[in-house]
């Protein structure tokens, strides 16, 4: 109840106390990332005036290239009369965006199906769930060459390649929704279980009107994990599929020239940091929207 009344009451906010909540938060965004810049700039500064060496790792700008240096690669020709690097890889992140936008999605429906099976069934679950942990001891980068090779001649002529790889994202995604999801449905108190089933509902109607609702702060948390992680996936599953159209092949393909322009390759790099953020600030503006309208913020 109490919760429910602070969803309201924030939902009721004026709307210049929402512009200066959202101002706030921008100026704190803001003033994280160029705090960040200046430590990079202030530890590559500080190793070239005193001969800092850690261990082999030297700062200049082949290991450090300054922070203008990398946005600025952004707008240089890619190569030579070619067009603009940063066209190159905003071609390269909407592919890759529809890799990892696809394997969330499975890996989010096969994750949740698979944590309502293993919560409606305690056999299940102690037979599945060690299964389920072990898969994710294996490095996906075993595993990519293995669903490329394995799954691209069953694949639709449409999905080739990429398909697969929209595959192997959804196996890094599937993992921490599925733990999070049986442990949200069996967070339920046992009581108020009791009391629906006394009145002969189903179990689906316990599922959707009961269990659902209230899994649903550990499912958008499983969610920010998974988001972030099917955008890793979808870059390494580019490579053993040898896909050059996304961010995998771009990686690929600047780390080649990386000592004759290394800022190239932190661009690229940056993309995928930015790419990976726009996905996981998609799951916290949907769980703004469905959460703060789940059936008990409105008891």
């Amino acid at each position: 109840m109490a919760y429910a009344a602070t969803a309201r009451g924030r939902s009721k906010l004026p709307d210049a106390e929402r512009v200066r909540t959202a101002a706030v938060r921008v100026g704190l965004f803001l003033a994280v990332l160029a705090g960040l810049s200046g430590l990079w700039e202030g530890f590559r500064a500080f190793a070239e005036a005193t001969g800092l060496r850690l261990g082999l790792f030297e700062a200049n700008d082949r290991t450090m290239p300054h922070i203008h240096d990398i946005v600025g690669q952004l707008f240089e020709p890619s190569r030579r009369n070619g067009p603009l690097l940063i066209d190159v890889l905003w071609d390269a992140a909407l592919f890759t965006a529809k890799e990892a936008a696809v394997g969330l999605v499975l890996g989010a429906l096969f994750g949740f199906a698979l944590g309502v099976l293993l919560a409606h069934s305690g056999l299940l679950q102690r037979g599945l769930l060690p299964y389920v942990v072990a898969s994710q001891t294996v490095p996906i980068l075993a595993v990519a060459p293995m669903v490329v090779v394995w799954g691209n001649p069953r694949l639709p002529p449409g999905l080739r390649d990429w398909g697969a790889v929209a595959v192997i994202s959804a196996y890094l995604t599937f993992f921490p929704v599925t733990i999070n999801t049986l442990r949200g449905l069996t967070s339920v108190d046992p009581r108020t279980i009791d009391l629906m089933r006394s009145y002969a509902a189903s179990w689906w109607s316990v599922l959707w009107k009961l269990r659902v609702p209230a899994a649903l702060p550990f499912i958008f948390a499983a969610l920010k994990i998974a988001a972030p992680a099917s955008v890793v996936g979808a870059i390494i599953g580019e490579l053993p599929a040898s896909i050059q159209s996304g961010l995998g092949g771009a990686i690929l393909n600047f780390n080649q020239y990386y000592i004759t322009s290394p800022p190239s390759l932190w661009a690229t790099n940056l993309i995928a940091a930015l790419l990976g953020i726009t996905f996981f600030l998609t799951v916290v503006a949907a769980e703004r929207v469905l959460v703060r309208r789940a059936p008990e913020h409105f008891a």
